[in-house]
């Protein structure tokens, strides 16, 4: 479906670059103003500061004279109005209703619907006339003690919403996915664990019980990379290396084997 964010009446200039801004970050560019307090307001320094990097779609915004205008070629139009009032188009949370026209939308093919969300004047909000063209009247779920939102900001929520709706960009991952452990790799880290236990005097191997294998479930669990089993290892290195220095180093896997001070090569 076309999408079309229209602002009426606009009196701030940054508000009309934060507009740009959030239509931008979740995939929009049309954006229509009728009649603004500035008519030079697309080319003010605020408004292009506040657009942050958007402007393309201040370049590719129209302003226009009247409502009627704006509406050229949309099917669909949404208010956004909270105020109450004695009769209009029904008052709705903007995530049911955008997935129910998003269904019908992607059941029908979508061809030659367009959507409009209207946004009134900061000082007044929209007129009871604009609202009455409307098919809804959207209400975004707020604290109901304070549900004052910057103009930017219901902009921002609304084009969320109606991206989620059509279909999200897949999250891009800041880090590079980690190179998990293999088997051998978790079996040495345990052969290596087990050692330092007994050194340490922590696992008794006359009678280990289940430690060893809690232990292995444990790191299957944690699905280590192998630069956790680096450090794990290193921890297990220190383990013997201060076992040893204090001098209660518990007896080896091999008895007939002497105490001796020097790591042996499994540690290293």
């Amino acid at each position: 479906m076309q999408t079309r964010f229209i602002l009426i009446n606009t009196s701030h200039a940054g508000n009309v670059g934060a507009a740009a801004r959030a239509m931008k970050v979740m995939g929009f560019d049309d954006l229509v103003l009728v009649a603004p307090r500035w008519p030079n307001v697309l080319r003010r320094e605020e408004t292009i500061q506040r657009a942050s990097g958007a402007i393309d779609v201040l370049t590719n915004a129209r302003i226009v004279a009247t409502l009627d205008e704006a509406l050229d070629g949309m099917t669909h139009l949404c208010a956004t109005a909270m105020t109450p009032r004695d009769f209009g188009p029904p008052t709705v949370a903007p995530r049911p209703h955008f997935a129910a026209l998003a269904a019908q939308a992607s059941a029908s093919g979508g061809a030659g619907q367009g959507v409009a969300f209207l946004f009134g004047s900061e000082r007044f909000g929209m007129q009871n006339e604009d609202v009455y063209r409307c098919h809804a009247a959207l209400s975004i779920p707020t604290n109901p003690a304070f549900g004052s939102l910057n103009l930017g900001a219901a902009i921002q929520v609304i084009a969320y919403e109606w991206r989620m709706a059509l279909g999200s960009y897949p999250v891009q991952a800041a880090t590079a996915e980690p190179q998990l452990a293999d088997a051998r790799q978790v079996s040495g880290l345990l052969a290596h664990w087990e050692q330092s236990l007994v050194e340490i005097g922590f696992l008794d191997p006359a009678a280990p019980k289940k430690l060893m294998p809690r232990l292995n479930q444990l790191f299957n669990r944690a699905q280590l990379a192998q630069e956790e089993i680096h450090i794990l290892r290193g921890i297990a290195k220190a383990m013997r290396v201060m076992a040893s220095r204090a001098g209660v180093v518990a007896e080896s896997a091999d008895p007939t084997k002497a105490t001796s001070d020097k790591v042996p090569d499994i540690a290293r």
